[in-house]
């Protein structure tokens, strides 16, 4: 069986869920919408610098979680679905999704997004493994920490080849989409690496070695 691997973020969705799940939380004055998004501005402005220190990054976006009993979590998780994922969901991604099952491939979403945010997001789009950024729990509540390798850029590729190994499948024949440069690692192992509306570096790339560039967008 085929291994079909997609990012989740800007790929088949229309936006970035990360993002939109701080948006969602300002918005509706759950968390200060000055005070988070000057911390998020100065992470951002590390990150294009080359020095996000990604676990920093993690706890600060976590902290909510570790804050707010679980029921609660679920209720805005479900307007969250409703109102900011559902509007951002492509006709064209759930198409592919849908090409690929039907050639009978092993569909898999890979993201740095985290597991919390995701999950529902995976099972939405009929995705039943998904790889993700994990969020640690402690006596069935979250700790606002992150817990195993982030599944971001190189980590990525740690991470899958763990899976493949635990669940006997390997990267002959395999897809996989995705929007960022920070996916380039992961798009080099595969045996069929595609750009989906790609950032400009990336498009770069891809025209330079020649591989696939498709959009799931208009």
């Amino acid at each position: 069986m085929r291994l079909a691997l997609f990012d989740l973020d800007n790929t088949l969705l229309g936006g970035d869920s990360d993002h939109a799940w701080g948006d969602y939380l300002c918005e509706r004055g759950i968390l200060d919408p000055v005070e988070y998004q000057n911390r998020n501005d100065a992470f951002y402005q590390d990150y294009l610098a080359g020095k996000l220190n990604l676990n920093d990054y993690l706890n600060f976006s976590l902290e909510i979680l570790a804050k707010t009993e679980m029921a609660q979590l679920d209720e805005w998780h479900r307007d969250f679905m409703r109102d900011c994922v559902e509007p951002i969901i492509l006709p064209k991604a759930l198409s592919l999704l849908e090409e690929h099952r039907a050639a009978g491939d092993k569909l898999v979403i890979i993201t740095a997004t985290n597991r919390f945010i995701t999950g529902p997001i995976a099972k939405r789009l009929g995705v039943q493994t998904l790889l993700a950024t994990e969020c640690e729990m402690i006596d069935g509540r979250y700790s606002g920490r992150s817990t195993d390798i982030p599944c971001f850029r190189e980590g990525k590729v740690t991470r899958l080849n763990r899976w493949l190994l635990e669940n006997g499948f390997s990267l002959e024949g395999s897809h996989f989409y995705s929007d960022s440069m920070n996916d380039l690692a992961l798009l080099e192992a595969v045996e069929h690496p595609i750009a989906v509306d790609p950032d400009p570096n990336l498009r770069a790339e891809a025209e330079k070695r020649g591989w696939r560039v498709i959009s799931l967008r208009g």
